[in-house]
């Protein structure tokens, strides 16, 4: 079926920069990782576990109002944030110290609920009443590091078997540049959250996910043109097929990532805070993984060597092809 084309007839030469973008890609992925052995990543309550307290105040009010209330009471390492609107602010604190580690599953509900309450009267207190508490939630350090480790683990298993599809429907080199578009949106992107030292928490660790979805489904689309133009245009060089694929599927590329910033833009603008780092991840992805699928994705398909061998079904003794790839 054909699709819409915005753009026609466009005959660019996109693998022939295709050693500028990697060096621009190696040097930008250096850069984050490095942010991540010297700053780290800025992990929220669900990975470090701890308190987290939202009060709602009567009118607007001021961060450093709210903080200055909290360091005067011993609230020292507290993380104060607007929740939405100036008047929604929300509290970040640490796991309070392990005292005596036998007793902790009866101490820990009783430490959070004092907490919380002292917190809240500490507030209160400076705002002459005209205080609400929202909600409070608590997490534990060692559920914390749990989660921090499965979340590593759901996305080494969704890598393992994109590879593994991959490879199966097209041919490895393919498996081998689809993994490693991913493996590079996915750096850069939290490399983003590192180097500005954005909130990552389960929210931002499932966007990642849908992320690694998303650029692959752009990659697949391009992937599919390669081999059709490889085995319906007996004439051209493997680059030369890879720019057409690339070319015929761009007016696609534009129109699903045009309509997806769409979407993302609103949640992100009046979503809250809940879903400011959600949607930044995917917002990030839209750009990063349709650049990632040309200059990252297809060329190293070409750097591995890909003939056009490796994808025209081979020919029996009566004459006919016969394709017996998935």
């Amino acid at each position: 079926m054909a699709h819409l084309r915005i753009i026609k007839n466009l005959n660019i030469d996109f693998m022939g920069k295709r050693f500028v973008a990697m060096t621009v890609s190696a040097v930008t992925l250096f850069v984050c990782l490095l942010s991540f052995v010297i700053q780290g990543l800025n992990f929220g309550l669900d990975f470090t576990g701890g308190t987290v307290v939202e009060v709602g105040y009567a009118k607007p009010t001021e961060l450093d109002t709210v903080t200055r209330a909290l360091n005067d009471n011993g609230f020292n390492h507290a993380m104060v944030q607007y929740f939405g609107s100036r008047q929604d602010v929300l509290i970040r604190l640490p796991p309070p110290a392990e005292n005596d580690n036998d007793a902790e599953e009866n101490k820990q509900p009783e430490t959070q609920a004092m907490l919380s309450n002292r917190l809240f009267q500490v507030l209160s207190k400076a705002a002459d009443g005209q205080l609400e508490l929202r909600r409070v939630e608590f997490v534990g350090p060692q559920v914390g590091a749990e989660l921090r480790e499965q979340g590593g683990l759901a996305v080494l298993f969704a890598l393992i078997g994109i590879l593994i599809y991959v490879a199966l429907r097209f041919e490895w080199r393919f498996a081998v540049g689809a993994v490693a578009a991913i493996v590079h949106d996915v750096i850069f992107t939290v490399g983003m959250f590192s180097l500005f030292y954005i909130p990552f928490d389960l929210n931002v660790l499932a966007a990642v996910l849908a992320l690694s979805g998303y650029s692959l489904n752009d990659t697949i689309v391009i992937f599919d043109r390669v081999r059709e133009n490889f085995r319906k245009q007996r004439k051209g060089t493997v680059i030369e097929l890879i720019n057409r694929a690339i070319n015929e599927t761009l007016s696609r590329t534009f129109i699903t990532a045009g309509a997806t910033l769409l979407v993302l833009l609103a949640p992100f603008f009046f979503g809250g805070e809940a879903l400011y780092g959600f949607s930044l991840v995917l917002i990030i992805g839209i750009f990063v993984g349709t650049y990632s699928t040309i200059y990252v994705a297809t060329a190293i398909v070409v750097w591995l060597g890909t003939t056009r061998a490796d994808l025209i079904p081979p020919v029996t003794k009566e004459g006919q092809l016969v394709d017996d790839r998935p």
